[in-house]
């Protein structure tokens, strides 16, 4: 990847360059994406250039980007994006137009989908349904995955289980109440900060709703969650810290519990007997680390009850030069999905139908 050596404010590199295309650029880690411009490679067998339509903002993005992530930290600039939605404009495998879902591995060497173009491998991509809104069918993609297979793969959600969502009103927490909802959840409890996007969550399939208190002891938000339900029987976390630890002891016997994220804190206290005790399993998700193909199900579930109006997910749609907005948006927990809409210049324009 070649990139120009410009500022936004400088002469910028446009999209209608013959040399280059129009990006977000990361130039160390910890920094604000700025416009700038790439070179893409020549498109070679095995990869589909698209024109991007949508590129929703993950929280991984912003984790890679801040260099404290587990798995990668790139010390050079880089174009982000982890997933879009883009409209093929060369590959040996779709027709030209056809409307797919990309999984993107943004590095310094392979540029992510914050851009107006983008090369694929031909393995990560997958072609929508019809019917199916793409701005909406992008923002489901990581947070609807995130939610649907800890969900109902990882934790083989049952008929009438009780089900506790911590972390709820993020994106990946409100899809996760419709999921469980919709799969036959005997009740769902959503646990949150955010008290109007919780009390949202009651016209979605949340059942009771809890909201996390300040200086509130463990034992003390164990005994809240147990009188709105009584015993859970799965759990998924994308908080870790205290409230994992205040819910573990709200579990029933033979709980399943899957960790996908730690906005709470990076640790936790479990007791070996309390797992031993009630003999609960708990385990973890990383949507990074599983291939595309291995989404397919949850994608085409997800895309399905859209469709049918079954689910429903909050946008909110910036410009490709509203990007550092929209990256700023997503540090405070926006309670909806950030999507860059880089075709558009007007972001109260919702989306391309």
């Amino acid at each position: 990847m070649q990139l120009t050596n410009s500022r936004q404010g400088d002469n910028v590199t446009s999209a209608t360059d013959e040399q280059g295309i129009l990006a977000a650029l990361v130039d160390s880690p910890g920094a604000t994406p700025r416009m700038g411009s790439v070179v893409l490679r020549p498109r070679t067998a095995g990869a589909t250039l698209l024109e991007v339509v949508a590129a929703p903002l993950n929280p991984l993005d912003l984790l890679v980007a801040s260099g404290k992530f587990h798995s990668a930290r790139h010390e050079t600039p880089y174009v982000p994006g982890s997933e879009c939605v883009g409209l093929v404009l060369a590959s040996d495998i779709y027709p030209q137009g056809t409307r797919v879902y990309a999984q993107c591995h943004a590095s310094p060497a392979t540029p992510g989908a914050l851009a107006t173009k983008v090369l694929v491998a031909d393995k990560d991509l997958l072609a929508l349904p019809e019917g199916v809104d793409p701005v909406l069918a992008a923002a489901v993609g990581n947070s609807g995955t995130a939610a649907y297979m800890p969900l109902i793969e990882n934790a083989s959600m049952r008929l009438g289980d009780t089900v506790l969502i911590l972390g709820a009103t993020g994106a990946v927490g409100q899809l996760a109440v419709q999921i469980a909802h919709l799969a036959g959840a005997g009740c769902v409890i959503a646990v949150g900060r955010n008290l109007a996007t919780l009390e949202h969550l009651l016209t979605l399939g949340a059942d009771a709703v809890v909201e996390l208190r300040a200086n509130e002891t463990n034992e003390e938000l164990t005994e809240r969650l147990l009188a709105v339900a009584g015993p859970v029987d799965v759990v998924l976390d994308g908080l870790y810290g205290a409230p994992l630890e205040s819910a573990l002891n709200a579990c029933a016997p033979n709980a399943r519990v899957v960790n996908i994220g730690n906005l709470a804190g990076a640790t936790a206290t479990i007791p070996a007997g309390l797992l031993r005790g009630k003999q609960i399993s708990l385990s973890g998700f990383a949507g990074l680390h599983t291939p595309l193909q291995a989404k397919r199900t949850a994608l085409s579930w997800l895309w399905t009850a859209l469709t049918q109006e079954k689910i429903t997910v909050q946008v909110r749609p910036f410009t490709f030069q509203e990007i550092p907005e929209a990256w700023h948006a997503q540090t405070v927990s926006p309670h909806a999905k950030c999507v860059i809409l880089p075709g558009h210049s007007d972001s109260s324009l919702p989306w391309l139908n």
